[in-house]
């Protein structure tokens, strides 16, 4: 019985946690953002990475926590990459915009799209392919990311 409380207990502070997390907005113009994104990266010689997931996806926010609890991952996506967060919700699916993409959606989330500093698609990443066990792995993220830099691609 005390085993059964402990696990009710746990799952509903986890489902708090979840709840209370505000990663994407779904009330966001994901267009208008990529569209931003693209124009900085074109001035700043950088490729646009879109993250695209949900609040209520416990992967995009391992994700999201992942990536901003490693320096390293931070300081490669600062120097090459206008990252984008768009929203995938009951809410707003942004399906317009999931379209442009070439439908990424088909991957699962959170799923990574990859565009030059002209808008042009280059490389839709399955995140699922950077896990290792109940996480993801810092090797293959970082592999990742470095083949698709601006320099890498050249």
């Amino acid at each position: 019985m005390k085993r059964l409380s402990l696990l009710v207990l746990f799952s509903v502070i986890t489902a708090v946690t979840l709840a209370q997390v505000k990663i994407y907005d779904p009330k966001a113009n994901a267009a208008q953002d990529i569209q931003n994104a693209i124009n900085i990266a074109k001035r700043e010689g950088k490729n646009v990475l879109i993250q695209i997931g949900g609040n209520w996806c416990p992967w995009c926010v391992k994700l999201h926590n992942f990536i901003n609890a490693d320096s390293t991952i931070k300081t490669i996506l600062h120097e090459n990459y206008v990252v984008v967060k768009v929203n995938y919700s009951k809410e707003n699916k942004n399906l317009d915009v999931l379209k442009r993409l070439q439908n990424p959606q088909r991957f699962g989330f959170p799923v990574i799209v990859i565009l030059d500093s002209n808008g042009k698609r280059i490389h839709t990443q399955d995140t699922g392919l950077l896990e290792s066990r109940n996480g993801y792995d810092s090797k293959k993220v970082l592999n990742f990311l470095k083949n698709w830099t601006p320099k890498a691609i050249k």
